[in-house]
């Protein structure tokens, strides 16, 4: 369509629609990669204009001019987000930061609570019926130009076309300026690849096939998404959309067929990337932008069943609160996305949240996860949303947990160095009580390898792990869920307590190589409870005793000769060629599962009518090799 004949009167050059605004304006300029450098430029550079409030959601080219003291003299600028590079000048004090949700801004720019003159925006040339596309910048921006009384537009060949609510009218914009121009783009770097390999082996962990995802601000989560490469049908439900997403999209890892809200589509309402990113989503029906009105709202969000919100934070304290937007008094970023999208998917049915963070930051010298935010932290997330939170240590499940429960999740996946003096100082606020063990110092990751699934008759499914710190009040609900012949028949008395000293040792003494115990977990609802216990101890350096607990309700499905025989492998691993157990003549179930299980197993009839069982393994050339080559972990 040519402009020049279509509507002469509204295509101006850059200076004299810029000369449209008057001083004392409020200008909204559109978002990220989306803004329109080449108006921006002339705005600031036309020196008559004085007394300017700029309101803007991420910036960039404004940040060529904040130390200029002329600029700064002529323009305040107000953002709802802290991009990269403004944080110095956030620092400094240079530019205003408004806390809001990105749901929420549109509204807050039709109610009139933020009043706007002016919207600047740059969009795609009109189609033959005058629409133009606002492209990668729909976010905000779209609300931004339909509420300010003017609105000049840079007309840019090289902005993509994109489906959704991108499309603007040329009869709804005032003043058309053609220029061509690269789109900004936006390529952070990943700034410790062994913390990134590390964080994303364990939300691969817990993606499943067909979930839909949010990927939040921030490099770190977009940073991970490589590790979900070898899964299958996801979908996608997100602010913005980044490279980090290109190959899963390429790859059709993500095809949105398995969404039940908006199949077949990924949903967003920004792209901040490449320009092969731009040219991906250009003309491209899969992708669907629409206003964060609409993207970020928590009960459109929670349309989509098996909705997965990452996110990622600068600080988490022991009670679970999350800061994002601040470091102590420092303005860093933002509120953003992460609380639309961690209640929109504590509602989605099967979803749940992950925040993840670095365990650490000055090179090592400081722990992100705090007895308490710093001194003037903002909280972006209360302790009462959170769900998952993964360190490159693991993963700690905070929902629904007590402050206690809270404490040890987070003290077992903060660095080693820190969790002893984490505990300490959580005792001295009374979060724990005083004779609370710390968790080991070890780096656990290599238990990764000693994870296992089990399809049940019944169809259910059980997740079978080492035993963890965190696991201690769960394993108080496990021993006191059971019969009185059955803990008679693990500890040989009718205990009826089970005391918190009791529990605590238990863990304390599993070193995961010469003591090692075993934990089934069944899902019940929304949250996972033991119902099967094992356990080795060493007995000398080439056999252990092993010992099971599992529910009654739970006996004759396999289980124990499941945990027994994954048991067997973490004893092999660890140099060990034989298990010995001491049972009650009675327990006939046990001693079935050794006899089935262990063929050459000895049973000798104690004086005191117990059996010693002694299983040596059967010898399996390689079976070692094998072992340690298919369960190798990440380092």
């Amino acid at each position: 369509m040519n402009l020049q004949q279509i509507c002469p009167d509204k295509l101006l050059t850059a200076e004299e629609s810029i000369r449209k605004i008057r001083n004392g304006s409020r200008v909204f300029i559109g978002t990220g990669c989306g803004e329109p450098q080449h108006l921006i430029r002339t705005m600031v550079e036309t020196q008559s204009l004085q007394d300017i409030v700029v309101y803007q959601m991420l910036s960039t080219t404004l940040a060529e001019y904040l130390n200029d003291d002329n600029f700064s003299s002529r323009f305040s600028i107000k953002l709802f987000f802290i991009s990269v590079l403004m944080r110095k000048f956030a620092f400094e004090g240079k530019i205003d930061y408004i806390p809001a949700y990105l749901s929420q801004i549109p509204k807050v720019f039709r109610n009139n609570e933020i009043g706007l003159d002016v919207a600047l925006v740059q969009v795609s040339p009109p189609d033959a019926h005058g629409y133009c596309s606002l492209g990668i910048s729909v976010d905000i921006t779209l609300s931004g130009m339909k509420n300010a009384k003017l609105t000049i537009a840079q007309v840019n060949p090289q902005m993509p076309r994109t489906w959704g609510d991108s499309l603007v009218h040329i009869d709804d914009i005032d003043y058309l300026v053609e220029y061509e121009e690269p789109l900004l783009e936006s390529l952070p770097k990943t700034k410790n690849k062994r913390v990134v390999e590390r964080i994303g082996h364990y939300v691969s962990q817990l993606v499943d096939d067909g979930a839909t995802l949010q990927i939040g601000f921030g490099h770190l989560p977009h940073a991970i998404m490589p590790y979900l490469a070898g899964k299958k049908d996801l979908g996608i439900h997100t602010q913005v959309i980044t490279d980090g997403l290109l190959p899963l999209f390429k790859n059709k890892v993500i095809t949105n067929r398995k969404k039940n809200f908006l199949p077949e589509r990924a949903v967003a309402s920004l792209c901040m990337g490449s320009k092969e990113l731009y040219d991906y989503i250009s003309d491209n029906p899969m992708f669907y932008f629409r206003s964060s009105e609409f993207v970020n709202d928590p009960n459109v969000i929670a349309r989509n069943d098996n909705l997965i919100s990452i996110s990622s934070a600068l600080e988490v304290d022991l009670t679970g609160q999350i800061c994002t937007d601040s470091k102590g008094y420092l303005f860093y970023s933002g509120i953003g996305d992460q609380v639309d999208f961690i209640r929109g998917s504590a509602m989605s049915k099967g979803g749940f949240s992950i925040v993840i963070i670095p365990s650490t930051a000055q090179n090592g010298q400081v722990s992100r996860i705090v007895t308490h935010l710093s001194e003037g932290a903002g909280v972006a997330t209360t302790r009462g949303d959170i769900d998952l939170v993964v360190t490159e240590y693991g993963i700690a499940e905070i929902r629904r947990k007590s402050i206690f429960q809270r404490v040890m999740e987070l003290a077992q996946i903060a660095h080693p160095k820190f969790r002893k003096e984490l505990i300490e100082q959580a005792k001295q606020r009374h979060y724990i009580f005083s004779d609370q063990l710390p968790p080991t110092n070890q780096d656990l990751l290599f238990l990764n390898a000693y994870k296992y699934n089990m399809l049940l008759p019944s169809g259910k499914q059980l997740e079978v792990r080492p035993l963890q710190p965190s696991d201690e009040f769960e394993s108080r609900n496990f021993y006191y869920s059971l019969q009185e012949d059955s803990i008679y028949f693990r500890f040989f008395n009718r205990r009826k307590v089970f005391s918190r000293r009791m529990l605590q040792q238990m863990w304390a003494q599993v070193d995961y190589s010469r003591n090692m115990s075993l934990v089934a977990l069944m899902q019940q609802g929304k949250r996972k409870q033991i119902v099967a216990v094992a356990s080795y101890a060493e007995v000398n350096d080439r056999s252990a005793e092993v010992a099971f607990l599992v529910q009654e309700e739970l006996h004759g499905q396999g289980i124990a000769t499941f945990m027994l025989s994954c048991l067997e492998k973490i004893a092999r691993r660890n140099n060990y060629s034989c298990f010995s157990a001491l049972v009650l003549a009675e327990n006939q179930k046990m001693l079935n599962v050794f006899k089935n299980t262990y063929p050459h197993a000895e049973f000798v009839r104690g004086e005191g009518g117990e059996i010693e069982v002694t299983m040596p393994f059967e010898i399996i050339d390689g079976l070692e090799e094998q072992n340690a080559a298919d369960d190798q972990p990440l380092t």
